[in-house]
């Protein structure tokens, strides 16, 4: 393979190049791994080993011009370009900084050079660490075009993306900026994964800025989806977050998978230290409220910060000093305190601070050994609502996310096996028109009904809301306490007046959802890196994309899927289309059985439209288990483009 790509010969689809399944994905892995090696442990060899793999790359890619390199690059590639971009700073040599630049996805970089989100239905977390490439290379050569494109980057996916537990996308994908229907509907949500490359992405854009923002999605993140996703007891690690109402999490066994969240999650729960503290030449920064301990060498200074903050609302910090000495301390003042300056003392007394440094109270002075600043962090409730401002809300106590515990009932998979699919909670999922309802007149004024439990920190009742008996008496606990169990984050909220509608709408709505699923043998998502996978896809000359938010595949040669048929159950294959695509000629074969052949005229007006194929009795007779559904194009046309394949049973 390394050999047609050197000749120029490259055929690279979203996850495929040249036939191997993201070959610089999977071979960047050995690329950071040595880096960190040689960072961290400083193994000489590591070093020694991950220039000579740089070098393997400038040689792999001399002969190509930056088209070809583009059009390979459409294949998932991790973050080639950062870790090329490291290699330039560690040697000095500039070359590899060239190979970096070469190695940055242009058709991702260019609209957001312009400012412009173009994100959804964009595989995630193939994206992510193209961004952290871009703004590594920035730092390095001083491009602030770039640097600005990787901080607009961050802000559209936090401010337009991204759910309370500072998670996003669904299935993997991000989902339409103005619709989280899929995110409420779906199994699998947030992806760990992606956080934490939006943590290190958070990381980098503070270290240019120190802009407390960054600093803010990060502490919110941290806590309530890192944290979250790690068993406390059990040590696994869960890869999907689904927000969907009453649905569970999986986790990892350390015997039986290895996914991608399993190797991040390693890294996750190992670096809990990352930017509680910060520093200019002279002064320090204090970012997050966890226990801990600075040593700062140079500047003869260890700092210990005491707090059981979430759980209590004060820090303690205790300076050790060599010798007195003038600096100034930055305390970030979060956006989540209660109104009013939280209080600052120091050995005791009210502090003068001033607040030049945005998002900060900083206090200069002659610091002593043994001097002891308190920071007091009085901390209030408040409500959520999804960034597309549909009526889902969810509760926030400081930076700390609120959910309930509704049931531990029917949780298979709860602890996964190596399946290819075992790492999604694939229980039922119970229907939304069940799920708890928050009935308020003042839907703006939610959390003046939330009450703290007596006797229970971080404990909070929302009685006088929920509609249901059955949940009435359920307790908002933080997410990151809960574990083995359904929940709900996100809530629908109602007034007295549109509690019936909303009601009967969710519930005509599962009804037809529902019985759809019922019917459904097997479904596949043309374009979809997971689903394509799981159903064994091949083809030739194919190619996929995004039109109207949805994933399309379509082929001048031809791709097919294998389709589950348990039982010989199935009776028809329903395949949606696009209404407007017209001249497009291609054949329907099931197991090399020409089922119809289709001619798109463009009737169906800007719509999708869903077609059914009846199964004839020759055709399910010749593999009554697997049915291998195949597109192939007319000469000189195109199949598809096909936007869905569902195979169902009889109603």
């Amino acid at each position: 393979m390394w050999e047609q790509v050197k000749a120029g010969n490259i055929n690279a689809g979203s996850f495929s190049l040249n036939n191997k399944w993201v070959p610089w994905y999977n071979i960047h892995k050995t690329y950071s791994g040595l880096r960190d090696a040689h960072l961290f442990a400083g193994n000489t060899k590591a070093k020694d080993m991950l220039v000579q793999l740089a070098n393997w790359a400038v040689d792999l890619t001399a002969s190509l011009t930056d088209a070809q390199i583009q059009d390979m690059l459409r294949s998932e590639h991790g973050g080639m370009n950062e870790v090329l971009a490291d290699v330039a700073e560690i040697t000095g040599d500039k070359k590899y900084l060239t190979l970096a630049r070469r190695f940055s996805h242009r058709s991702i970089l260019e609209p957001l050079l312009g400012g412009k989100d173009e994100l959804n239905g964009l595989h995630a977390n193939t994206q992510i660490p193209k961004v952290i490439g871009y703004k590594r290379i920035a730092e390095l050569s001083g491009d602030t075009a770039w640097s600005n494109a990787a901080a607009f980057f961050w802000k559209t996916v936090v401010d337009h993306r991204t759910v309370s537990i500072g998670g996003n996308s669904v299935s993997e994908h991000f989902h339409p900026a103005q619709n989280f229907t899929a995110m409420l509907e779906g199994k699998e949500g947030p992806e760990t994964c992606n956080t934490y490359n939006m943590l290190k992405l958070s990381k980098q854009l503070y270290l240019t800025s120190a802009s407390t923002p960054y600093i803010e999605y990060y502490e919110r993140a941290l806590y309530n989806h890192i944290l979250s996703s790690q068993h406390p007891e059990k040590g696994g690690f869960v890869y999907f977050t689904p927000m969907r109402p009453r649905h569970y999490r999986v986790y990892s066994q350390p015997q039986d998978g290895f996914w991608c969240c399993v190797g991040s999650g390693l890294e996750n729960h190992g670096k809990y230290g990352e930017l509680i503290y910060a520093h200019n030449k002279e002064d320090l920064f204090v970012n997050l409220f966890i226990p801990s301990r600075l040593t700062w060498p140079e500047a003869g200074l260890t700092l210990t910060q005491d707090t059981r903050f979430p759980f209590a609302e004060t820090s303690n910090l205790k300076l050790q000093l060599k010798k007195a000495r003038r600096f100034a301390l930055h305390i970030r003042r979060p956006t989540w305190l209660k109104p009013g300056d939280g209080q600052v003392l120091v050995n005791g007394r009210a502090a003068k601070y001033e607040t030049s440094a945005p998002g900060y109270l900083t206090i200069e002075r002659k610091w002593k050994s043994g001097d002891v600043v308190s920071v007091a962090l009085p901390m209030e409730t408040k409500a959520e609502f999804l960034p597309d401002k549909s009526p889902w809300v969810s509760f926030v106590h400081g930076p700390i996310v609120l959910a309930a515990i509704t049931d531990t009932t029917d949780m298979p998979g709860l602890l996964a096996d190596g399946s290819r699919m075992g790492h999604i909670a694939s229980g039922p999922a119970y229907p939304l028109d069940e799920a708890p309802v928050l009935v308020t007149s003042s839907p703006q004024n939610l959390v003046a009904d939330i009450k703290p439990v007596a006797g229970k920190p971080l404990t909070f009742s929302a009685a006088s809301l929920i509609d249901s008996d059955r949940y009435r008496k359920v307790e908002l606990i933080p997410f990151f306490r809960i574990h083995d169990a359904r929940y709900m984050v996100y809530w629908p909220v109602a007034t007295p007046a549109e509690l019936v509608a909303r009601k009967q709408a969710l519930q005509l709505k599962e009804a037809e959802k529902m019985a759809l699923e019922a019917r459904t043998l097997d479904q596949v998502a043309p374009g979809e890196q997971q689903p394509e996978s799981d159903h064994g896809f091949e083809g030739e000359q194919t190619d996929t994309g995004v039109f109207k938010d949805r994933h399309w595949r379509q082929a001048k040669g031809w791709f097919s899927y294998n389709l589950k048929n348990p039982g010989n159950a199935a009776r028809t294959l329903r395949v949606t289309f696009y209404g407007k695509d017209k001249d497009r000629r291609f054949d329907i074969l099931v197991n090399g059985k020409l089922l119809k052949q289709e001619n798109l005229q463009g009737l169906g007006g800007e719509k999708f439209i869903e077609v059914d194929y009846k199964l004839p009795p020759q055709v399910l007779a010749s593999a009554p288990e697997v049915l291998t559904v195949k597109f192939q194009a007319n000469n000189g046309s195109t199949a598809g483009s096909v936007y869905y394949v569902r195979l169902l049973k009889a109603e």
